[in-house]
């Protein structure tokens, strides 16, 4: 029997119409995730990492091509079935955070959740992920009372609290500091281990994309690079020059 997998996106393309002519952002991009599998996505500005997640993620059509996210093919769903496959199966951390500023630390931990329908355990399940994180102290927070490492680890809780079987992470340590991006890292792949859910991550940052287990390196809207991570803290430093990161 073929290994299961998460998320496998064939022949993937997408393009925009840019006054009188087309832009292809993506082209023909060919890729698999397994469950629990870390993949890194890098590349220089401009060159589809962030379109990528979207499409993975069902935020947005692809010109061409198809994308299957745990086990739906994303192209034959309806825009209310596809919010419906995420809030069920997908996790997101984003660069600026996007917690609501009118509900408490806690509160927004248990959003996707209660979306959901789901009620029974759900207070404690988001306290033992906030006490996961480090802010057993601060579930009665709003946003504006925590600092930015501190929003990004509610996020982070957040993320996981329907245990999803795919995580995607849009630069999650792009507005930290190094201190606290090194500890939103060290979270974020704590948490992968215990959650056994896969991880994308679109990143600039090397420390983090170090982590990973894999790297796919975009330029020009197409993969130039798709390898395992073991050696990346030897590489990272000339891959991080030619993409300018």
């Amino acid at each position: 029997m073929d290994d299961p997998t998460v998320l496998e996106i064939q022949h993937l393309s997408k393009t925009y119409r840019s006054g009188r002519r087309d832009l292809t952002v993506l082209r023909g991009i060919d890729f698999v995730l397994k469950p629990g599998e870390t993949c890194a996505v890098v590349g220089p500005s401009g060159s589809g990492k962030t379109t990528l997640l979207g499409l993975c993620a069902g935020l947005d059509n692809a010109s061409d091509g198809s994308v299957l996210l745990c086990g739906e093919r994303l192209e034959t769903l309806s825009e209310d079935a596809r919010a419906r496959l995420r809030n069920r199966s997908v996790g997101f951390v984003f660069q600026n955070f996007q917690l609501v500023p009118s509900l408490t630390a806690l509160e927004n931990v248990m959003v996707p959740a209660e979306i959901a329908g789901r009620r029974d355990g759900l207070r404690r399940a988001a306290r033992e992920l906030l006490a996961a994180v480090g802010l057993v102290d601060r579930t009665d927070h709003y946003p504006v009372q925590l600092s930015g490492g501190e929003q990004q680890r509610v996020a982070l809780a957040r993320a996981f609290i329907n245990r999803p079987s795919i995580l995607f992470a849009d630069e999650p340590t792009g507005n930290l500091d190094e201190e606290t991006g090194a500890r939103v890292t060290r979270l974020l792949f704590d948490l992968n281990r215990e959650s056994g859910a896969a991880v994308m991550i679109v990143t600039h940052d090397w420390e983090l994309a170090g982590r990973a287990g894999r790297l796919l390196r975009l330029k020009g809207g197409e993969v130039v690079e798709d390898r395992p991570m073991e050696a990346a803290a030897a590489k990272s430093g000339d891959v991080a020059a030619r993409d300018g990161g």
